[in-house]
């Protein structure tokens, strides 16, 4: 009794084989080999370039806000003071930023002054956010401290204020110069209310990274904030960082209860969530879209299959007589398609990955070859196209092409299996 061969025997790779290599003169079908493996290689490319500048977008856009700004803000609620005036500032800052510096898992609490103001040197003026805040809450703020550049010393903070890069542009200023800063709300005086100009010094210029940021904020110091904005003895609120802010909702139950019962609490998700729904959604949108281009490519391996299959059919008629299994006939063919799904599936992988390695240079070359413009960061809100590239997104990938490969290579395949070898040498 003879034996039966096993799955995937090396006859069955070397006849695949044969048949994938042949040229169109002998039967074979390798133009639409290569357009097969072409579509994959391009399909799998544009996904993983897509995965990686999402991940890299979503990555460097969540770093920005909590390398700059606080994880959790406290504010008061609206009350009355002693004096009859109705008033949302903290007056026992510092009481109950010891209170909430307490909490597991805090890791700082600042009192802060915030006021928007009218920045102005030499004719040229823009609107700012100011920041009033101790010089050593400013040195822990990652991207104030640490920022991609900077100019001056923040060592020298308490002489002056800091400024964002963008604000510098726009005055046309530099370390050293002076700035004037404009309130509406200054001092009181029997003919009403009269605008609060003062001069300061910029000892420290810095780019957060983030374009909103650097274009509006300036930081002063806490106890000159109090008087320039005419909270002596109070602050407007409490900024509070902590150890892991992807998990601050669950925090702030505990930041309530040690804050107070006027106590008030705005989480970087709150401002921020909306947005990040945004990019979810988009994130899924784009994975649909693209996994359809995959499919879409996957199909020439079908169209490709079908003709060879329609060529070769007095070679199946004859490898069936000569007692190839039907089985043997499938497998042979399912190697041919799932072969250019692999090898496309690698050359894609080896873009895809390049691509997210080397996206500034080639992104630089882009902006020239454009003239420039093609990134702007005050739409975007970053100043550079980001990538990073993640094996989930890779193994994402890899699996939803090859799987759609093998997928629709059965199908060409099982019909060549079951071709009745009489029929396919009827007329041969």
């Amino acid at each position: 009794m003879a034996k039966t061969p096993a799955a995937f025997a090396g006859f069955e790779w070397m006849i695949a084989w044969r048949y994938l290599r042949a040229r169109r003169a002998e039967g074979g079908v390798s133009v639409m080999t290569w357009i097969s493996l072409l579509g994959i290689t391009l399909a799998v490319f544009a996904l993983i370039a897509t995965l990686a500048v999402r991940s890299g977008f979503r990555a460097e856009f969540v770093d920005t806000i909590l390398g700059a700004n606080a994880h959790a803000t406290i504010y008061a609620s609206t009350h009355v003071t002693e004096t009859g005036q109705t008033t949302r500032t903290i007056d026992n800052y510092d009481e109950m930023a010891a209170r909430l510096a307490t909490v597991a898992g805090v890791t700082r609490v600042a009192p802060l002054v915030k006021g928007q103001v009218m920045a102005s040197r030499e004719g040229r003026a823009t609107g700012v956010q100011v920041f009033g805040i101790r010089a050593g809450d400013l040195r822990t703020i990652p991207r104030i401290a640490d920022p991609e550049s900077a100019s001056g010393a923040i060592e020298r903070f308490g002489e002056g204020i800091a400024i964002g890069s963008g604000v510098a542009r726009e005055l046309g200023v530099g370390v050293g110069d002076r700035i004037r800063l404009i309130s509406p709300d200054g001092v009181q005086t029997a003919f009403g209310t009269s605008p609060r100009i003062n001069a300061y010094e910029v000892v420290y210029i810095f780019t957060a990274g983030r374009y909103d940021i650097d274009r509006t904020r300036i930081y002063m110091p806490f106890a000159e904030a109090q008087s320039y904005f005419n909270r002596d003895g109070v602050a407007d609120e409490l900024e509070v960082m902590v150890e892991r802010p992807e998990r601050i909702e669950r925090m702030v139950p505990d930041l309530l209860r040690a804050g107070g019962e006027r106590a008030m609490v705005w989480t970087w998700r709150d401002s921020a969530g909306s947005f990040l729904r945004a990019l979810d959604v988009e994130d899924n949108v784009m994975f649909v879209i693209l996994s359809i281009l995959v499919l879409i490519a996957a199909m020439n391996i079908v169209s490709g299959l079908i003709m060879l299959v329609k060529n070769k059919g007095r070679d199946i008629g004859i490898l069936r007589t000569m007692g190839l299994t039907e089985g043997s006939v499938l497998r042979v063919f399912f190697i041919c398609g799932a072969s250019v799904g692999v090898l496309g599936t690698a050359f894609g992988v080896i873009l895809g990955s390049l691509f997210a390695i080397y996206i500034d240079p080639i992104f630089a070359a882009v902006n020239y070859l454009a003239g420039g413009g093609v990134w702007d960061p005050s739409i975007r809100g970053i100043y550079a196209l980001p990538a990073e590239l993640h094996l989930g997104d890779v193994l994402k990938a890899v699996g939803l092409s090859l799987g759609l490969s093998f997928v629709v290579t059965l199908f060409p395949a099982r019909r060549a299996a079951r071709m009745n070898p009489v029929e396919a040498l009827r007329y041969e």
